[in-house]
């Protein structure tokens, strides 16, 4: 009779903690913003940017946890407002948040990215911009705003992907990504036909050929990097790359947080640097993007 008590009383204990830990989880997940000061952030269902502000007591914070930016260089002639980072640099390097609502029920949530560089500063913050029933009806081939923001929560740079198909089987139909900044457009990132392996055609504004993008015959992300060359207007020289970095047995199965690396010349134009960013994000919709948490990939393109 004892043990009977005991028994209810332990499931009774077990039920309210349980309960406890999901109020706590929906709190923190229904929370508008309640980071810390300095961080960019973007609420999907508003629409709203910004950050809040930087001053005031305890801040900036101090230790290993305090968020680094990069400080903003001097803006050469012409140079669109917030890519003057982009002039400084030759390496970014692209975090993907983990959705812990998406890990657990593959309920797929807006994709947010921090980018920084090789020092690990931020340099900028990015989000998606889509509907809740877009993103789960379909899937990675979904078509997206993206907003890119800078350390004072504006946006830089925006792409636009629309609804199009991504097999060698549709190609009249190919994905094609809008890079705009201060309303004007900088280029294009569009795909190639081909039956084996992906290609892109990296464009200026005026639709003329910059720079081409190849990747491997076989995505697959198995305890290794995936590369994506980064090649010459004729395809002979490689200039650069586009890497999914491998982030770990438990990470890569149980969620769609991926990490990727882009190297190009330092001299390389502004512009086509924001292109290259651009590309970065279409690769990850395109072949890292999980659908309910099962792996997409495969070999080739049909």
């Amino acid at each position: 009779m004892e043990s009977g008590h005991t028994s209810r009383r332990c499931l009774s204990c077990g039920g309210k903690t349980f309960k406890s830990s999901i109020r706590k989880i929906i709190k923190i997940m229904a929370a508008p913003y309640n980071s810390e000061p300095g961080q960019a952030w973007y609420s999907s269902s508003t629409g709203v940017v910004g950050v809040p502000p930087a001053g005031g007591v305890g801040y900036p914070p101090s230790g290993p946890a305090a968020v680094q930016w990069m400080s903003l260089p001097s803006a050469p002639p012409n140079c669109p407002p917030g890519l003057e980072y982009l002039t400084m640099i030759d390496q970014l390097l692209v975090h993907q948040k983990v959705e812990l609502l998406e890990a657990f029920i593959g309920f797929e949530t807006a994709n947010k990215y921090q980018v920084v560089n090789s020092m690990g500063q931020n340099v900028y913050f990015a989000a998606e911009d889509t509907h809740c029933c877009t993103r789960n009806c379909c899937g990675p081939i979904r078509p997206f705003n993206m907003k890119i923001l800078d350390n004072g929560g504006r946006e830089v740079i925006h792409l636009y992907r629309p609804l199009r198909c991504d097999s060698c089987c549709c190609p009249c139909c190919l994905q094609r990504m809008e890079v705009t900044a201060s309303g004007s457009t900088l280029g294009y990132v569009v795909q190639e036909w081909s039956i084996f392996v992906p290609k892109y055609e990296v464009q200026n504004a005026a639709g003329e050929c910059v720079l081409r993008i190849e990747g491997p015959f076989c995505t697959w992300s198995i305890c290794g990097d995936v590369e994506f060359k980064v090649l010459s207007r004729d395809g002979e020289t490689q200039v650069g790359k586009i890497t999914k970095q491998w982030t770990g047995f438990i990470r890569e199965v149980f969620t769609d947080a991926d990490h990727f690396g882009i190297t190009f010349p330092m001299n390389l134009e502004v512009n086509t640097k924001a292109l290259l960013l651009g590309a970065c994000f279409l690769i990850d919709f395109m072949f890292f993007e999980k659908a309910n948490n099962e792996e997409n990939d495969c070999l080739g393109m049909c």
